[in-house]
C-alpha cells in the first residue's frame, strides 16, 4: 500500500540522504538485527544485502559515478537502499498491533525491495567496467540468492485475532500475553499499553494528513482493540482480586475451624493419654466413656 511507503519518506529519507550504499546496507543489516516483528523477512533480506555490500566493496563506486551510465542506477539502487532500511527498522519502532495488521503488506514490501534492488544491480554495467572474474561470480551468486518472505505461523494467528470486527474477552486475553511477551518483554503491561496506543495515535495523524481513509479506519480499528485488552485485562484482575479475598475469607474460617478441631484432639489426646497410663498392660488401649472426667 503506497501509504506504508509514504510514511517512511516523510519520517526519514531525508535524514539518510548522506549515505552511500555500502553504508546503508550495513545499517540494515545492524536494524535487522534488532527487529522485533518480521525477524526470519529482516535476517534474509539482510543476508542478500550483505552480498551486494560486498560487492560494492570491491568496486570504486565514486569512480562509478563518474559515469553518466551506471552514476543513475546507482543513486537509484541507493533510493531503494534507503526505502529498505526505513521498512527494516520499523519492524523494531513501530506499533506491535499495527504491524501485526499490515502484516501481508509488509511481506509484499520485502519481496518488492528485493526485486528492485536487485534490478538496479543487474542494469548497472560493471562487467563492461570492471571485467573481473570475481565481480561476475558476485553477480551471479546475488542473481541465485533469492529468498521466501512470508508472515510467521504464529503472527497469522495473532492477525486473524487482531483484525476481528469484536474480539471476545479471551481473544484480549490473548493480545495481552503476545504484547507482552513479543514486544514489550521488560515492561509493566499497563506501560506497554500505553506506548501503544502513543503509536496508534501516530500512526493515525500520518494517516489523516495523507487523507488516507482506508488506512484511519484500520489504526482506529486497532485503538479499539487496546481499549479491549486493557477493559479485559481490568476484569480479569478485578475478577482475580474478588477471588482472592473469598479465598483469604474461606482460609480464615478453614482456619478457626481447625483449630476448634485441635483443640477438641489436643482434650482427648489428654484423655486418652491418661487413661492409658492407668492401664499399662493394654498394648492397644482404647479410651472408655465413664473413664473421661465430667
Amino acid at each position: 500500500m503506497a501509504s506504508w511507503e509514504h510514511f517512511g519518506e516523510v519520517a526519514n529519507v531525508a535524514q539518510l540522504a548522506g549515505f552511500d550504499g555500502v553504508k546503508l546496507i550495513a545499517m540494515i543489516v545492524k536494524a535487522a538485527n534488532t527487529a522485533r516483528m518480521h525477524k526470519k523477512n529482516c535476517m534474509q533480506f539482510a543476508m542478500h544485502l550483505k552480498l551486494i555490500g560486498n560487492l560494492l566493496e570491491s568496486l570504486k563506486i565514486s569512480e562509478l559515478k563518474k559515469y553518466p551510465e551506471t552514476r543513475e542506477p546507482l543513486e537509484q539502487l541507493e533510493d531503494a537502499l534507503r526505502r529498505s532500511y526505513i521498512l527494516v527498522n520499523s519492524c523494531q519502532d513501530r506499533s506491535y498491533f499495527y504491524l501485526l495488521a499490515m502484516g501481508w503488506n509488509i511481506v509484499y514490501q520485502f519481496r518488492k525491495a528485493q526485486v528492485e534492488i536487485d534490478r538496479y544491480l543487474r542494469i548497472i554495467p560493471l562487467i563492461t567496467l570492471v571485467d573481473n572474474a570475481r565481480v561476475r561470480e558476485r553477480l551471479e551468486m546475488i542473481e541465485r540468492d533469492q529468498h521466501e518472505y512470508t508472515l510467521d505461523e504464529e503472527d497469522r494467528k495473532v492477525q486473524d485475532v487482531i483484525l476481528k470486527r469484536e474480539p471476545s474477552q479471551h481473544d484480549a486475553i490473548v493480545l495481552k500475553k503476545t504484547l507482552s511477551c513479543s514486544y514489550y518483554p521488560n515492561m509493566p503491561f499497563k506501560e506497554a499499553l500505553r506506548k501503544e496506543n502513543e503509536k496508534l495515535q501516530l500512526e493515525l495523524q500520518h494517516s489523516q494528513s495523507n487523507l488516507d481513509v482506508s488506512q484511519c479506519e484500520v489504526i482506529q480499528h486497532l485503538l479499539e482493540v487496546t481499549e479491549a485488552v486493557a477493559n479485559a485485562t481490568s476484569t480479569v484482575e478485578k475478577l482475580y482480586i474478588d477471588t482472592n479475598i473469598e479465598k483469604k475469607q474461606y482460609d480464615s474460617k478453614s482456619e478457626k475451624n481447625a483449630a476448634a478441631s485441635r483443640n477438641t484432639s489436643a482434650s482427648v489426646s489428654s484423655t486418652y493419654e491418661w487413661h492409658t497410663d492407668l492401664l499399662g498392660c493394654c498394648s492397644e488401649p482404647l479410651m472408655c466413656m465413664h473413664a473421661m472426667p465430667p
